[in-house]
């Protein structure tokens, strides 16, 4: 007896070890063989978002194929729950195989002749997913497995879950969570109600054939047997899931957002492998001034189209960007306004008074003369056509005469208020040399550019620069105007009549472009700005277009949806002149050429163009030379060599001096010099 069971423990010892050994090879053959898994690609391609300053989506752009594949952000902690609870309770805990469930499902398929249950865990969705491979064959369900099990060797359980929020299917061209909560419900996903969580989870497993869109009893049917599931497992309450089988299917999907359409290609062209860019823009702001620009367009006429830009001029940030009347073919809508280079009109003529308040031209209260007058063969017109006599500098801005600001452009000189343009951080384009007709819309500039030019303004000369990107801020302007001119003009601007019905306390230019191609509006308060635009895209004639009449409401309008009432201006600057007529100096009481001051207005002999500190870029051609009054004939020179002499025009093209600084000087017949240190690119 001793023997026999001493022979049987022995073979019982070595049957164990015989299992051990076995067990040993089978483990590490199989460790070899999961080791040996080639993983597919784990980071796909998820749509480039553009958000507003909030975080909140703007715009979203498909990936390949049309995709619609978002990274899944802040997700509702409860949906998660009823995923894991309803897919895969036991995700926590197992391997990325769960043998339950496997054993389970085999059971299944032998008793049915079928497959009923696939049990598959989230990993090994997961795995078919980002493989893109079957489902139902065992050849397939092996390689799952497979995959679900280096899955879990190689990267953590949060990373699987996302990578399952990212690419689980729901419908059409939709994938993952985000872009499911977006074109089902219209919301993100971290705020679901328990009916919307339980749809999100049933989709994956069929997702056209239980589209609520097409099938929406398959959907309901689904949505339900996931809220019973949850009730019996304690995830819902019975109250709750009660509510959420009432609540009513979506019978659509939404569209993406689509907001500052044109800002956003901008911003994504700038940063092509960024996925999101955070941007200044306010998203509800946008939302409800993208329809007033469109019905305003649609108000005058077809073909129309318009623009609008808001901006905080205290930071430079830029809260609200509609390019055009609607993103479509309909009025040339993609064609984005608020950079198409356009005539300003009459928008600049404020920036010439205050280039003649620093130039100790004018005054508020100096009379100026809105009489005829030729400058050469250039004899400028009112508006109206009619002439109004002598009155005050106030009155010829806030009645946007055309005559005496010509008057203030001429004594200036075009170039230095072409300069100031640029300095206000605008890319105006001007065919030659600046003329007289500059202050009348004679230019090229942007709705941007114009707006980043009263913008400064409204910051008393000088102001940050406009920008749409979160990161980009801190950069100032150049000095435009001084505090007590940009005073002095806003001052007077604020005492423009507004539109019918409109609230006083807005300082605010309108303009209309020869030919009636263009009706601008302008304005600021306290802390914000605001620029409109109407017109057609491609430049022809709206007839009976003008900038008060069309641009103004919609620019009042835009201020009453930015906030209930206007912020008080500033108030003046300590050095800032504020006396009536009466007690101006005499050399300001009646508006005339400061030459004609000093030298009793007898051809008063002056260097037009270019001016002193002007930097031209003149591509290596000749520099074109403007001469007022003097004595002909002239000879210029460069540097102290002649280049020129004896000529008797006035407008001289001067040979190519050189990249560089150079030293421009003028001589008249009776000796008399100009000069002008200028920079030549």
């Amino acid at each position: 007896m001793t023997r026999a069971r001493d022979n049987r423990l022995a073979f019982l010892a070595a049957a164990l070890a015989l299992s051990l050994f076995a067990f040993a090879i089978a483990r590490d053959a199989v460790d070899r063989w999961i080791a040996a898994t080639e993983l597919p690609v784990t980071l796909s391609d998820t749509s480039t978002e553009i958000r507003d300053r909030n975080g909140v989506l703007l715009r979203a752009f498909p990936v390949e194929d049309g995709l619609w594949r978002l990274a899944p952000g802040a997700v509702d902690p409860r949906f998660v729950a009823m995923l894991i609870r309803y897919e895969d309770k036991r995700f926590e805990r197992h391997r990325g195989v769960d043998p339950r469930a496997l054993l389970r499902a085999a059971a299944q398929a032998l008793r049915h002749g079928e497959v009923v249950s696939g049990g598959s865990t989230l990993t090994m969705q997961v795995a078919r997913l980002i493989e893109d491979g079957p489902t139902g064959r065992w050849a397939g369900k092996l390689r799952q497995i497979r995959l679900a099990l280096a899955l879990e060797r190689g990267v953590s359980k949060d990373r699987i879950l996302e990578l399952y929020l990212t690419h689980a299917p729901y419908g059409g061209n939709l994938e993952g969570i985000r872009a499911a909560a977006l074109a089902w419900f219209g919301k993100e996903p971290s705020r679901l109600t328990p009916a919307q969580s339980a749809l999100l989870v049933a989709l994956p497993q069929a997702p056209e054939a239980r589209r609520p869109d097409r099938h929406p009893d398959a959907a309901r049917d689904a949505r339900n047997r996931v809220l019973d599931r949850m009730l019996r497992q304690g995830v819902l309450s019975a109250a709750e899931v009660h509510a959420a089988k009432r609540d009513p299917m979506p019978v659509q999907q939404r569209p993406f957002p689509q907001l500052a359409a044109h800002l956003s290609d901008r911003s994504r062209a700038a940063d092509p492998g960024v996925r999101v860019i955070d941007l200044t823009l306010d998203a509800a702001l946008q939302a409800r001034l993208e329809p007033l620009v469109a019905t305003a367009a649609r108000q005058v006429g077809p073909r129309v189209s318009s623009a609008l830009i808001v901006a905080d001029h205290a930071t430079g940030e830029i809260l609200a960007s509609v390019g055009s009347a609607g993103y479509s073919d309909a009025r040339q809508g993609f064609v984005d306004m608020t950079r198409a280079l356009r005539s300003p009109g009459s928008t600049l003529k404020p920036l010439v008074y205050g280039l003649a308040f620093d130039r100790g031209l004018a005054h508020p209260e100096t009379l100026i003369s809105d009489t005829p007058v030729i400058f050469g063969r250039y004899a400028p017109r009112n508006f109206d056509g009619q002439f109004r006599g002598d009155l005050r500098v106030r009155e010829a801005l806030q009645l946007s005469l055309n005559i005496p600001v010509v008057r203030l452009t001429e004594a200036l000189g075009p170039a230095r208020v072409m300069v100031a343009v640029i300095r206000a951080g605008a890319r105006p384009e001007l065919q030659g040399a600046p003329g007289l007709a500059l202050s009348l819309g004679g230019l090229g500039i942007s709705l941007n550019d114009l707006t980043q030019l009263y913008a400064a303004m409204a910051q008393g000369g000088q102001g940050a620069v406009l920008h749409h990107r979160v990161s980009d801020d801190g950069e100032q302007t150049a000095r435009v105007i001084s505090r007590s001119a940009a005073w002095h003009v806003a001052d007077i601007l604020r005492g423009v009549p507004p539109p019918a019905g409109a609230p006083r306390g807005l300082a605010y230019k309108t303009g209309t472009s020869y030919g009636h191609r263009d009706a601008w509006a302008f304005g600021f308060d306290g802390r914000h700005v605001i620029g409109v635009w109407l017109g057609r895209a491609d430049g022809t004639p709206v007839p009976g277009a003008f900038g008060g009449a069309l641009a103004a409401p919609v620019l009042f309008e835009a201020f009453g949806r930015l906030k209930p009432a206007f912020e008080p201006l500033p108030p003046p600057p300590p050095e800032t002149l504020i006396v009536g007529a009466a007690e101006l100096p005499a050399p300001l009481r009646r508006f005339r050429p400061r030459e004609a001051v000093f030298e009793g207005g007898v051809d008063a002999f002056r260097l037009l163009f270019p001016p002193d500190g002007a930097r031209i870029a003149s591509g290596g051609g000749p520099i074109t030379v403007k001469i007022g009054g003097g004595q002909a004939p002239f000879s210029l020179l460069a540097n102290g060599d002649p280049l020129v002499t004896g000529v008797h025009m006035r407008e001289v093209e001067l040979p190519y001096p050189g990249a560089g600084f150079t030293r421009l000087v003028v001589l008249d017949a009776a000796g008399r010099g100009v000069r002008a240190e200028i920079r030549v690119d």
